[in-house]
């Protein structure tokens, strides 16, 4: 394996170590569950569903590295005329998923985290930004694949809160090209981790627009900024705020079950809204 070329903004997360480590411990505990279990986080899912989901994930991420996709059609080609059939029975999925664990793991190690590729976010085009999204993959899927088999381990705090930051200011405030976000001021809510100690302003409001493939969209959105300094200088007047630890935090947002008390404050009618607009999960 050629080895893994570091990212060049010191002091960041080894994305790779963890997508490592969680993808093997989701494959330790699902090669021992029962192929029929139900995935409680995901009702519609047994064990086997749950391995070929990240299979398929972590394949589709692979190819796109590994062949230099840049472009919407490249992607969209791959994923409808190019993926693989799923393989039948538990030990062609055991096979594939760690062919295709090692392929993903290996291309994002020889590929440099500004080298332009294909994602679904158009703010960052980057092998970093699959990097990133791919180490959070395999963590929450490694948390279901432990709720199924009832063997629950603690999730790593600063992986945690790198994940309550990308699930706000990605998979919830993040906003498209297409769309307006109108904001309401007196709607604000501070996320705080309290075994990290950071916080995100969230600002919550309307957001409107109509998608390229032509799907309008009028829903509860929000807009975040991290401020930690306002918190350290007693600045922050949010009428909100919602306290927690990294990982129940990062549980919360994907709508998985926390370990802990997630403690609420402040004007009902704003917790009620934020609720609201984080009611659907990330897809």
């Amino acid at each position: 394996m050629t080895a893994p070329i570091a990212d060049a903004r010191p002091g960041d997360i080894d994305y790779l170590g963890h997508l490592s480590r969680d993808s093997e411990r989701f494959l330790e505990v699902l090669a021992h569950a029962d192929p029929g279990a139900r995935v409680p986080t995901c009702p519609d899912w047994d064990a086997d569903d749950l391995l070929w989901h990240l299979a398929e994930v972590q394949w589709f991420w692979g190819a796109i590295v590994g062949r230099g996709l840049t472009g919407d059609e490249d992607a969209e080609d791959l994923h409808s005329t190019g993926k693989p059939s799923r393989p039948g029975g538990r030990e062609g999925l055991l096979a594939f998923f760690t062919q295709a664990s090692a392929h993903l793991h290996s291309t994002l190690s020889s590929t440099a985290p500004a080298t332009p590729a294909w994602t679904w976010w158009p703010v960052d085009q980057t092998v970093g930004f699959i990097r990133r999204r791919q180490a959070h993959e395999a963590l929450i899927h490694r948390l279901d694949a432990e709720l199924t088999a009832g063997d629950r381990t603690p999730m790593d705090a600063d992986l945690s809160t790198d994940g309550v930051d990308e699930a706000l200011t990605i998979m919830y405030g993040g906003l498209p090209p297409w769309a307006h976000f109108a904001p309401e001021p007196a709607h604000t809510v501070r996320v705080e981790t309290t075994d990290t100690h950071r916080s995100w302003l969230l600002t919550l409001g309307q957001l409107t627009g109509t998608d390229p493939e032509g799907t309008h969209y009028d829903e509860a959105g929000m807009a975040v900024s991290s401020s930690d300094e306002e918190v350290a200088s007693g600045a922050d007047e949010s009428a909100a705020t919602v306290r927690g630890t990294a990982a129940d935090l990062d549980c919360w947002l994907w709508r998985r079950p926390p370990t802990g008390i997630i403690d609420r404050a402040g004007d009902p009618s704003v917790l009620e809204r934020l609720d609201q607009t984080i009611a659907a999960g990330i897809s």
